[in-house]
């Protein structure tokens, strides 16, 4: 028996819980730790992973918090690898479900190497031939899912809808507006620089997009692209967006409150003063997670992978290469710089 293999297992860590906008400089990248390349055969139901690629999402900055009661997502622990969604290799395993060569998605920390307890997060890769492992970290992973759960179900679409769509470029946004699209709705949405408006536009179908940060006024622009008011807003924004968009809402709208962005980094979110709109206009608004739904997944790709594969819908990532980068990939994710789904390559192998 040959003997075990150990290497230097490259790590994002957090140094301590955040205030305000969070900064690359709160993470650090080491490589103090190793780990063995072979699991105790005695030990079940663990999975050994090469990460391959990690997905940036937006809740993640919550979780650089101190725990707060009622949140529905645990704290990163500082001097402890940050984890969230990504696409990996399986190495070694000794759970049942899972083998050697396999390609998974699913919780796995920030590092080149994960040893896995917790495998209930963890489906297997199935279309491997014709599409990118880079895919199930937004558009047939946790993003696609939350686009087509917040649109179908939360928002029960009907043909001729006016949808708008806030941060719209974004790895959930780009795919709600072409869902409403290939639905037969009219869609505008809302990003904050030319590049992601051009995007919207040429690329994903918008039928109009505007770039938030040259309006000075909200109201006025949400009615000169929806004369008649919107029957469908897909939430990802919150703070004023949210408030002048309420004033917009028709009668009997949907609001499908996804993720409030512009809130996550302030110390106190701003306040909403257009709620009681929801009663005179009789708005449903409602909060989801995507967690809650993963048994509608199998579902969801019967319906979006010939989408992929027929080249009916498109999907754009902005992936940076190597662990050394993920701080700044991550941080740019509150400002706006990635154009499309951000995801660090931590190997291509």
């Amino acid at each position: 028996m040959g003997e075990v293999v150990v290497v230097r297992n490259k790590q994002v860590i957090l140094k301590d819980y955040v205030n305000g906008y969070m900064k690359p400089s709160d993470l650090v990248v080491t490589s103090d730790t190793t780990i063995p390349l072979e699991l105790p055969k005695n030990d079940g139901g663990l999975i050994l992973s090469k990460n391959l690629y990690l997905s940036c999402d937006p809740y993640m900055r919550n979780r650089m918090n101190e725990a707060v009661a009622g949140s529905y997502i645990t704290s990163f622990t500082p001097g402890l690898p940050i984890s969230g969604y990504g696409v990996a290799r399986v190495l070694d395993s000794t759970h049942t479900n899972f083998k050697k060569g396999d390609l998974i998605w699913g919780f796995v920390n920030w590092e080149e190497y994960s040893l896995i307890t917790d495998t209930k997060s963890l489906i297997k890769i199935q279309h491997i031939d014709d599409i990118p492992f880079s895919y199930y970290t937004g558009i047939l992973g946790m993003a696609g899912l939350t686009a087509y759960v917040g649109f179908y179900d939360i928002c029960s679409p009907k043909k001729g809808d006016f949808v708008f769509v806030s941060a719209a470029s974004g790895a959930v946004g780009q795919l709600v507006g072409q869902f409403a699209k290939l639905f037969g709705c009219y869609v505008v949405g809302s990003a904050g620089s030319k590049e992601k408006v051009d995007l919207l536009k040429n690329k994903f179908g918008f039928d109009e997009a505007f770039n938030y940060k040259e309006e000075q006024d909200l109201d006025i622009a949400l009615k000169r692209y929806f004369p008649n008011g919107i029957d469908i807003y897909f939430e990802n924004v919150g703070g004023k967006m949210l408030d002048e968009v309420l004033s917009n809402m028709r009668i009997q709208g949907r609001i499908a409150v996804c993720g409030m962005i512009s809130q996550y980094n302030l110390d106190r979110v701003e306040g909403i003063y257009n709620l009681h709109l929801l009663i005179f206009k009789r708005i449903r608004m409602q909060g989801f997670l995507v967690f809650d739904h993963y048994h509608l997944y199998p579902k969801f790709l019967d319906m979006i992978v010939p989408l992929i594969q027929e080249g009916k819908i498109a999907y754009v990532e902005d992936i940076v290469e190597g662990l050394e980068n993920a701080p700044t990939a991550l941080a740019g994710l509150y400002t706006g710089k990635n154009v499309g789904k951000q995801v660090v390559a931590v190997t291509r192998e």
